[in-house]
């Protein structure tokens, strides 16, 4: 029995959703190495983009939490705890927007494969 091919288009979408889907596992530096295994060994224009922009948002979403971090963790340390405690929500907005932000590319993938996903408002080092 054969088996079926996979059609580049089906390949196109599921390496693409897969160097998105990592930022799911951006606490890991590990998590990384995805969307930079995809962009190294794949051929297809598009998988290349959609890895470099995933590899860009890690990046984004790296400084971004050490930054808001840092500065929840000093008000909290200034305060004895209580800014801290105030400031929670503004963490929960970050996962808020980082999680969407990833759903919103993988959706965009599977729907318009042809077309690389950009992140809007992140700086691109690649």
């Amino acid at each position: 029995m054969q088996s079926p091919e996979i059609s580049s288009t089906d390949k196109r979408k599921l390496l693409s959703v897969l160097s998105h889907a990592s930022v799911f596992f951006s606490v890991t530096l590990l998590a990384v190495g995805i969307p930079i295994g995809v962009w190294f060994t794949s051929d297809d224009p598009v998988v290349k983009d959609n890895a470099k922009e995933a590899i860009n948002f890690h990046f984004n979403v790296w400084f971004w939490g050490a930054i808001i971090g840092g500065i929840v963790g000093i008000l909290s340390f200034i305060s004895f705890g209580l800014l801290g405690v105030l400031l929670a929500p503004v963490i929960g907005l970050g996962f808020l927007i980082h999680w969407g932000l990833t759903i919103w590319a993988i959706a965009h993938c599977l729907g318009k494969a042809e077309q690389p996903f950009r992140y809007p408002f992140i700086f691109r080092l690649l």
